[in-house]
């Protein structure tokens, strides 16, 4: 009898659905974790393309192929897309994935809500992807919907709003079960100073959400009130102010920034000591230097903004602001610097990108310092510098982080090693191309090309061809990664437990590919189990 009871409980505990109800009401976190990562792929693919209409239609001066109006769509909805779209889903479903199995819980606090939270955002870009065959076209006045500008939208600027509603309540809700199971489901022994960086990041990420996007939702609310319902809190003729506009958007908008970036940082704090067979050099300054990133980057939002008109005090204060956060940041790349130094260093995928993201992460990182130096930004502002500087920090900053989270986790998701000499060859061609895109808009910015033209002056083709050219090449080189992600799945070497030789953490300790319920009975943790 009690051995019937046994069976059936872990039959009860270890059992799978199927089918498509599988999927659609899951409450698994690894099952929403790849949930969030496939849609984070096909939205990936979709802002891609976008970007490739942009790339074609820049390739030489004059109209080629598409009209302004429709190329202004394609910057505006390409942004929307890849920032909440691809990277944030990303980062929340690598959340999803390893958060509880890295701390000893068996899922996330909130199950439901976590399915819910993942199911809204399909419905949300089915409403800002639908724009497209509205009346007056899709969205085109920027991805930061500047006021007078936007409000000239046809039928689509209620749908971009909800649209924007809808992915600041997943958002929230995905932050709120991330800080719950973080603060209440540790296993014994895992205080938060034994904690993986890549929780760390994602519980001071969380905070962020919190604070930040229900300040988008007040700014587009607003627009909304001011086009439909006769209020003036950007319309200066019934005594609003446009620029009242910036101020709220950017006050999102900063620490937006690093709400992509942060998960990148956790991801490589990770990699890198792994790779080097080195503790993490500094683990407490990396945990504070993360907090204080956060803290400060609710302070510098109106560098953005230095032309609008500010007084000089102003300009001054966020000057200086935005130099101060220079530092903490410094602070964690010299610490991933001291980690690998004079360790025993391989270079296998997922190391080759996160050496990627601190080398070229920091070529975004100077050329905003430049930026933030207010007299001289008058000169990049607006134009194809500013361009360079965000993309270096957004695709090798904070993608290829990403990209090396998918190398070093999806053996232990799978249970199968991946194609080494494949991932290096996306690593390569995904790197030279990625230069050879984004380098060049620094020259056009600083002989100014402006930023969103669809049309240009010819002294400006020469460097805009080449950048077309990485733009394709970068474009292409993604295919590999989806072909060795499927090769994976369907199998291959089978990977060990641990699967790289110098990886420390719970999750090392779990079978691969894991079982579907992780840890039944929580793990005591203690230093030599915790991150080492």
């Amino acid at each position: 009898m009690s051995e019937a009871v046994i069976h059936d409980d872990h039959h009860d505990h270890d059992h799978k659905p199927t089918g498509i109800g599988r999927w659609l009401f899951s409450t698994n976190h690894k099952d929403i974790g790849t949930m969030y990562m496939v849609f984070a792929l096909i939205m990936f693919f979709i802002g891609g393309a976008m970007a490739l209409v942009i790339r074609a239609e820049l390739f030489q001066p004059g109209l080629q192929y598409v009209d302004p109006q429709f190329f202004n769509s394609m910057t505006t909805v390409h942004a929307l897309v890849m920032i909440f779209g691809a990277v944030m889903p990303a980062g929340v479903g690598l959340a999803n994935w390893m958060i509880p199995i890295m701390i000893g819980a068996p899922d996330m606090a909130m199950p439901r809500m976590n399915n819910m939270s993942f199911w809204i955002l399909p419905f949300a870009f089915t409403l800002l992807l639908s724009t497209f065959f509205m009346q007056g076209g899709a969205p085109a006045g920027g991805w930061t919907m500047y006021p007078p500008l936007v409000l000239q939208l046809g039928d689509a600027l209620p749908f971009l709003i909800f649209a924007v509603h809808f992915l600041g309540v997943s958002s929230i809700m995905g932050a709120i079960n991330i800080i719950a199971t973080v603060f209440n489901m540790r296993a014994p022994g895992m205080t938060f100073m034994r904690l993986p960086l890549f929780v760390w990041t994602w519980i001071i990420t969380a905070f962020l959400l919190i604070a930040s996007m229900p300040v988008l939702a007040g700014a587009v609310t607003m627009l909304l009130t001011d086009a439909y319902f006769g209020t003036s809190f950007f319309n200066a003729a019934g005594g609003g102010d446009p620029v009242l506009f910036q101020h709220i958007f950017w006050f999102f908008g900063h620490p937006e920034v690093y709400i992509l970036v942060l998960p990148s940082f956790g991801i490589i704090s990770q990699i890198i000591p792994t790779f080097s067979r080195k503790p993490l050099f500094g683990y407490a300054s990396m945990v504070y230097a993360t907090a204080a990133i956060a803290f400060l980057s609710f302070f510098v939002w109106a560098h953005h903004m230095f032309t609008v008109g500010m007084p000089l005090t102003g300009e001054l204060f966020f000057m200086y602001a935005t130099m101060s956060i220079a530092v903490p940041t410094g602070v964690k790349i010299f610490n991933w610097m001291a980690t690998m130094w004079r360790g025993s260093m391989t270079f296998e995928t997922p190391m080759l990108f996160s050496i990627g993201v601190l080398f070229m992460f920091s070529i975004g990182g100077f050329t905003g310092v430049m930026m933030g130096i207010t007299p001289v930004d008058f000169q990049y502002h607006d134009t194809y510098f500013i361009v360079a500087h965000f993309h270096y920090v957004l695709v090798p900053g904070i993608i290829y982080g990403i990209f090396a989270g998918v190398y070093y986790w999806l053996p232990k998701w799978t249970g199968n090693m991946y194609d080494e000499k494949l991932g290096k060859l996306h690593f390569w061609t995904s790197t030279i191309s990625v230069n050879v895109l984004f380098f060049p808009m620094h020259f056009l910015g600083l002989a100014g090309m402006p930023r969103r033209i669809p049309d240009y002056n010819v002294q400006f083709t020469d460097w805009n061809q080449v950048a077309s050219v990485g733009g394709f090449a970068f474009g292409l080189s993604q295919l590999i990664l989806v072909w060795v992600v499927i090769k994976c799945v369907r199998g291959g070497e089978k990977a060990t437990d641990q699967v790289w030789e110098g990886a420390h953490g719970l999750e090392w300790t779990l079978s691969s590919p894991p079982p579907f319920h992780s840890f039944t009975t929580p793990p005591q943790v203690t230093d030599a189990t915790a991150h080492s």
